[in-house]
């Protein structure tokens, strides 16, 4: 059954610029409810020029993709965390991604050598077909800027201060940019990717373990989100529409009182893309729970907690994917 697009909230940032608590009322009532939202008129994001990236870098040639490949599928590369990541047979999880980042300056003195959170992206080399470094670092700013905004509008409709949670993505973010291709089967899928009433997924159920979501699906369905009821609905794409969903920080962070929902993608039977970015905070960001108290005063104690720190831990928790199994511990 596929979600209308009246059940899931619109937040217009064209409206937010003028009524902005009319428009933080909306986010903030969509996160406590579903923890899902479309996002309109977004500043930057070209959805047409944006697929485009995503199908120039996909359709490039096998040794085209392995010069960027990560270390554990290509060990003639040194690149562990950023890069590219193939299709991995056998896995629930069908798709091969590229992710990237802002570059933190060399010899940054915050940044430990062992610290693979903060690598630099390996960039491919272009044919000159398509801008693509130029256009996924666009499009990096201009996520970041609507994640910011949208913060903003959640700040204001909890009450408190607009910019509260800016300082937790002002210095080097630890935000991932991806781009993914979730390619069909080839043969029969995998038994552990069939699921109840003979469906099939590409990605398999979870929560994301960031701050927040901002995806592009380009139209393509699949997209499926457990409601308060625990049924599975699907989201019918919305043109030109970002999708955001809050992530695991950010609900532990308020107490729950904003939802991490579990979502999964089902397979189309056809080559599908999107464009996620995980909005997420510095390495020593402040995370800890009762976050509120800390800005009102008011309420059970405000617990600090690093980011960093936190998310080493979380690894563990991180590694059921495939693409994360591979990562080393941070030491």
């Amino acid at each position: 059954m596929p979600l209308e697009e009246s059940q899931l909230p619109i937040v217009d940032l064209e409206k937010a610029k003028t009524n902005p608590k009319e428009v933080a009322q909306v986010v903030v009532h969509g996160l406590e409810k579903i923890g899902f939202l479309f996002i309109d008129n977004a500043e930057g994001i070209d959805h047409e020029k944006l697929l485009r990236c995503c199908k120039w870098f996909f359709s490039q040639p096998p040794e085209f993709k392995k010069r960027i490949m990560r270390n554990f599928w290509n060990p003639e590369n040194k690149n562990i965390y950023r890069g590219y990541f193939p299709v991995v047979e056998g896995e629930p999880s069908r798709k091969e991604g590229f992710d990237s980042a802002r570059d933190v300056p060399p010899n940054d003195p915050e940044v430990s050598a062992k610290n693979w959170m903060y690598e630099n992206t390996p960039w491919p080399e272009e044919d000159g077909t398509f801008p693509f470094r130029q256009t996924m670092r666009d499009a990096y700013e201009a996520f970041h800027k609507v994640a910011i905004r949208v913060l903003q509008l959640t700040a204001i409709g909890l009450g408190i201060k607009e910019d509260t949670f800016d300082e937790l993505f002002n210095n080097k973010p630890l935000t991932t940019h991806r781009i993914q291709h979730y390619p069909p089967w080839d043969g029969a899928p995998p038994p552990n990717a069939i699921i109840e009433d003979g469906k099939i997924v590409t990605t398999p159920v979870h929560t994301d373990s960031n701050f927040l979501t901002l995806l592009l699906t380009f139209g393509f369905r699949g997209l499926e989100v457990m409601m308060p009821d625990e049924t599975w609905v699907e989201i019918k794409p919305r043109p030109n529409s970002i999708i955001m969903n809050i992530g695991d920080v950010f609900s532990r962070m308020l107490g729950g009182r904003v939802k991490a929902t579990r979502h999964r993608v089902l397979d189309i039977g056809i080559d599908r893309y999107s464009m996620p970015f995980f909005f997420t905070p510095h390495y020593n960001a402040d995370i800890g729970i009762n976050f509120l108290s800390k800005v009102t005063g008011q309420g059970p104690d405000h617990i600090p907690e690093r980011y960093g720190p936190w998310v080493v831990h979380l690894i563990k928790h991180v590694k059921k994917y495939f693409e994360y199994r591979v990562l080393p511990d941070i030491e």
